[in-house]
C-alpha cells in the first residue's frame, strides 16, 4: 500500500475548556488509533493540508494555497513548537508540478504554523519532525477564500505528483468540521484588529498571546453555557460531508457556494476543505476504502469533532 489517509478535527481548547472525561477518553481512544494506523503503515512522506488562524498568514499578502518548503510551528494553545522536517527539493518539486498543473500556488521558505498543523502532527504522529512532511496552507478563514472546487484540484495535482515519486505517502486533513469560534471578521472589525490582521498579529508578545488565548477559552465557556452566543454547530451538515467524502463523492461540493456553507456551519467549517484536498490527493491512487469514522458534537471545544480514514481499494 503506497497511500493512507488520517483526517481529524483540531481544537486549541484541549487542555484549557474539556468535555466530560467519558467524551475526553472517547476522543483520545480515536487518537490513539489513528496514531497506531499511522505507525504501522510507516510512511516516507506526510502532506499535510492545514488551516491558519492568522498566525503565520496575513492580509498583507493571503494566497489561497501556499506549499511549505520549510516551516516551524509558533506553539500557540499549548501545542508544539520547533521546525518541521521538510524536504526542501521534494517540495519545491511538488509546488512546480502544481502550477504546471494549472493550480496556482504560492511557496513558502519558511512557513509559520499554528495549532492547526502542529496538533494533528502531535495526535497522529507524536511529533512534529519524526517523518519527513510537506505543509500545504489552504485559507479558510480570510475571505474571499478558495473554493471547494479549487481545493479538490489543488489535493488532485499533489496527488498525481505524490504518486510518481513512489513514495509511501501519508494524506492528513486537519479541521472543521462545523464551527465558528472569535475569529474576527475584516469588515466588522476595529482598526487596531485590522492591523492585527493585516501582519501586525505575525509575532505577538506573550501578554497578547495569552489574551488572546483567554478570549477563545472564554468563548468556549459562554458557548458551553449558552448556545445562542455563538453560530450553532450543525451535525446534520457534518455527518452529509462525512457520507461525501466516505462514497468518494465529493466533487458534488463543487457547486456549493462559501457563503452557504457559513451560513449552514459557521464561518470555520470552511476547514474542511483540507479533507477534501487529502481526500482528493488520495485518489490519484484510484478508488478508495473508508472507515474508523468518528462524530460527536462538542460545544465545549465549539466544534463538531470528527475523523475518518481511508487507504486506496485493494483490487
Amino acid at each position: 500500500m503506497q497511500a493512507h489517509l488520517e483526517c481529524l478535527s483540531h481544537t486549541p481548547l484541549l487542555g484549557h475548556h474539556d468535555p466530560a472525561q467519558a467524551v475526553l477518553d472517547e476522543v483520545f481512544a480515536v487518537q490513539k488509533a489513528a496514531r497506531e494506523r499511522v505507525a504501522a503503515f510507516k510512511p516516507d512522506l506526510i502532506v499535510l493540508f492545514t488551516p491558519d488562524h492568522f498566525n503565520g498568514f496575513f492580509y498583507n499578502v493571503m494566497p489561497s494555497f501556499c506549499i511549505g518548503t520549510g516551516a516551524h510551528a509558533i506553539g500557540d494553545f499549548d501545542s508544539l513548537a520547533g521546525r518541521l522536517d521538510v524536504p526542501f527539493e521534494l517540495a519545491t518539486q511538488c509546488a512546480t508540478h502544481v502550477i504546471n498543473s494549472g493550480v496556482d500556488v504560492a511557496i513558502s521558505h519558511d512557513m509559520q504554523l499554528d495549532h492547526g498543523a502542529a496538533y494533528p502532527l502531535e495526535h497522529l504522529v507524536g511529533s512534529l519532525d519524526q517523518y519527513p512532511v510537506i505543509p500545504v496552507f489552504i485559507n479558510s478563514v480570510a475571505a474571499p477564500l478558495p473554493t471547494f472546487k479549487r481545493a479538490r484540484l489543488l489535493g488532485e495535482a499533489i496527488g498525481q505528483w505524490a504518486r510518481s515519486t513512489g513514495k509511501r505517502v501519508l494524506w492528513i486533513g486537519s479541521g472543521g468540521l462545523s464551527h465558528q469560534p472569535p475569529v474576527p471578521v475584516y469588515a466588522e472589525a476595529p482598526d487596531a484588529v485590522r492591523r492585527s490582521l493585516d501582519g501586525e498579529g505575525y509575532t505577538l508578545s506573550p501578554e497578547a498571546r495569552a489574551a488572546r488565548t483567554q478570549r477563545t477559552i472564554d468563548a468556549g465557556k459562554a458557548f458551553t453555557q449558552d448556545p445562542s452566543v455563538l453560530h450553532p454547530l450543525n451535525p446534520e451538515w457534518d455527518q452529509g460531508f462525512l457520507d461525501l467524502l466516505q462514497t468518494q463523492s465529493y466533487q458534488q461540493l463543487d457547486e456549493v457556494a462559501n457563503d452557504d456553507v457559513s451560513a449552514l456551519a459557521g464561518r470555520s467549517a470552511h476547514e474542511v476543505k483540507t479533507w477534501v484536498a487529502a481526500f482528493a490527493g488520495l485518489s490519484a491512487y484510484g478508488p478508495y476504502e473508508a472507515g474508523h469514522r468518528y462524530y460527536r458534537e462538542i460545544p465545549e471545544w465549539i466544534a463538531g469533532f470528527g475523523g475518518l480514514s481511508a487507504h486506496p481499494r485493494q483490487n
